[in-house]
């Protein structure tokens, strides 16, 4: 579990780090439009980066939110078929949702290397496109490894999530 907390700071502290610096980037690519001429142009780049890192915000957050119990659901809805069928509702989500997490995984993985091996780069920031697909594969690791753990009895996701009755 030591390990499962280094991974959670470890996501933490890179999504607030990529939101920070993508809120600073903004800021000076409008102050540098504001002041115009040749210096405007040298920000070009910044959408591009700003592109590239809300792409890897919203993969590294997945793993999180899920881990949290905060991914989209109907709980009173779930959890009201799980009692009225006896069947282990939550086990079977895990499960289905670790499967389908490996699909993904082996998926951006074959468009990763696929990208990767055409040697294609970036047109205003000059990195290797690759990059862009890499974030689904690593965001999609993190969200299965949550499904899997959650699946063997490690983690409680549902934890976060309580049953209104009306």
């Amino acid at each position: 579990m030591k390990i499962l907390a280094f991974i959670r700071t470890a996501e933490r502290t890179a999504v607030v780090v990529v939101f920070l610096t993508m809120v600073l980037l903004f800021c000076l690519n409008v102050l540098a439009r504001q002041i115009g001429g040749t210096f405007a142009s040298q920000f070009a780049w910044v959408e591009e980066a700003v592109r590239l890192m809300s792409l890897f915000l919203t993969f590294l957050a997945v793993g999180l939110a899920l881990d949290r119990g905060r991914h989209a659901g109907i709980h009173t809805w779930r959890d009201g078929i799980a009692e009225a069928t006896g069947l282990p509702l939550r086990r079977i989500i895990d499960a289905v949702g670790l499967l389908f997490c490996l699909y993904l995984i082996w998926l951006s993985y074959q468009m990763t290397a696929f990208v990767f091996g055409t040697g294609q780069r970036s047109p205003t920031l000059n990195i290797p496109v690759f990059w862009i697909y890499l974030a689904p594969t690593i965001g999609f690791a993190l969200m299965g490894l949550r499904f899997a753990l959650s699946f063997l009895g490690l983690i409680d996701r549902f934890s976060g999530q309580t049953r209104e009755v009306e």
